[in-house]
């Protein structure tokens, strides 16, 4: 899950669109606004949230007292008050090792990706991570961890989302050598397939589209519905660093896979979230070569949803960031690097920073999912120019005065980003991996 725009994660990136009407933007609804809670760090200086359900308890990975390098991180649940580290398979014997928690569903359990001890199958960076250790996917019960079993012959794997009765979506290595992976996955040696996870740990495949060999999974809703993507192993790159393939895929209950289609015939699709309705969103390529964001539903395919004015890349990431009330949200960059926060409800598309008090000291760069009562977990920049997790919560009108007064019909003028040092700065590239975005929305 890290840096997923899809994330993960822990990562984390799937992706702009042709503005709403002016006619939708006159009847634009009155929109929420929110405050922000500091969901805080493990002792360290950064933090970030990927997932959130309907009690308000947090998920996402966060930094300790030592973890000092940027990169490495704990996953943790925070419930308003105390945060907890869900640790890494290995406990002690991995104490530098990092993990990233998503979910968690109604019980308090959390799909996890974390990182092991092991030196990885033939120097394999599964996670992400850059660590080249062993990756797996575990689950958060019962206040431990648990790893997840992997596809026969695989070595790695990575667990994404949890649904309320326990079943988890994620991806595993097969037994598959394959030498097209590294062209698309740097070291990476064997092929993969989305998987379901049950409630006692048994794995099962989704296969992918017919004529596809390849695939990874994202959301999955209380139906036992998944969604993510597929391809081959030289076109499909894995979450969470830079997660990309040809078709976004919805699988059934059954496992049967489902072709969600493109917005112009390009060759970059992935499905990210899907709620309890069986409605999808993600990203896809558009003709022009910006990453677009979509919205499926079964009686209309796959629709564009606007965007913010100068946005290249729009946002919607893995994997809830679509709730059961027709809200949504994300991230957009424009042409300049500069990364915000976005909301969207009814065809209308408003950047977040503009729905909270303007007076706040806060900058909300990302957010990765939304319950339904439109709570909203993401990360920004802080008063202390930090990065950290947060928590928007809708509030009345007293909070709705404070806002800042920038947006109109759904249109906003930027807030621009905040004067932070270098350092946090070449930490957000770092993590979003903006570096690769060049590359992955270069038209076709």
């Amino acid at each position: 899950m890290k840096s997923t725009w899809t994330f993960t994660s822990p990562l984390g990136l799937a992706l702009l669109a042709i503005a709403a009407g002016s006619a939708a933007q006159a009847q634009a609804p009155k929109l929420p606004h929110y405050t922000i809670t500091d969901v805080g760090t493990l002792g360290g200086t950064y933090s970030y949230s990927y997932g959130i359900n309907e009690a308000g308890v947090v998920s996402g990975g966060a930094a300790t007292a030592t973890d000092t390098d940027g990169l490495a991180e704990k996953g943790f649940l925070w419930n308003g008050s105390t945060m907890t580290n869900v640790g890494t398979i290995g406990g002690s014997a991995c104490h530098d090792c990092s993990s990233e928690a998503g979910g968690p569903n109604s019980s308090g359990q959390s799909a996890v990706v974390s990182e092991t001890p092991r030196p990885a199958y033939l120097n394999e960076d599964f996670c992400g991570f850059g660590t080249h250790r062993q990756c797996l996917g575990a689950v958060w019960k019962n206040g431990a961890l648990k790893g997840l079993p992997n596809l026969k012959g695989g070595r790695n794997g990575q667990a994404y989302w949890i649904n309320k009765h326990g079943q988890l979506a994620g991806f595993t290595e097969t037994g598959v050598l394959d030498s097209t992976c590294a062209s698309s996955v740097p070291f990476q040696a064997l092929q993969f397939e989305a998987v379901i996870w049950g409630p006692q740990g048994n794995v099962r495949e989704l296969k992918p589209l017919p004529g596809d060999t390849v695939g990874f999974a994202f959301g999955i809703n209380d139906k036992g519905q998944v969604v993510g993507a597929s391809g081959v192993c030289s076109n499909t790159s894995l979450p969470p660093a830079n997660p990309g393939a040809p078709h976004a895929v919805l699988w059934e209950s059954d496992g049967t896979p489902t072709n969600l289609g493109s917005l112009a015939g390009q060759p970059f699709n992935v499905a990210n979230s899907i709620n309890n309705l069986g409605e999808v969103n993600g990203g896809a390529l558009a003709a022009d070569g910006t990453v677009h964001t979509f919205l499926w539903k079964r009686k209309t395919g796959m629709q564009d949803i606007g965007t913010l004015p100068g946005a290249i890349v729009t946002v919607a990431p893995c994997c809830h960031t679509l709730n059961n009330n027709d809200e949504m949200t994300g991230f957009w960059i424009d042409g300049d690097g500069n990364m915000s926060a976005f909301y969207w409800k009814n065809n209308v598309m408003t950047d977040l920073n503009s729905l909270i008090s303007a007076n706040s000291g806060w900058y909300l760069l990302n957010t990765a999912s939304i319950n339904d009562a439109g709570q909203i977990a993401g990360f920004g920049v802080n008063p202390d120019g930090e990065i950290h997790a947060f928590l928007a919560t809708p509030c009345l009108s007293a909070c709705e005065e404070q806002s800042d007064p920038t947006s109109a019909g759904g249109q906003t003028n930027r807030r621009p980003m905040p004067n932070v040092p270098e350092s946090v700065r070449r930490f957000i590239r770092q993590q979003m991996n903006l570096a690769r975005f060049p590359q992955r929305i270069a038209p076709q």
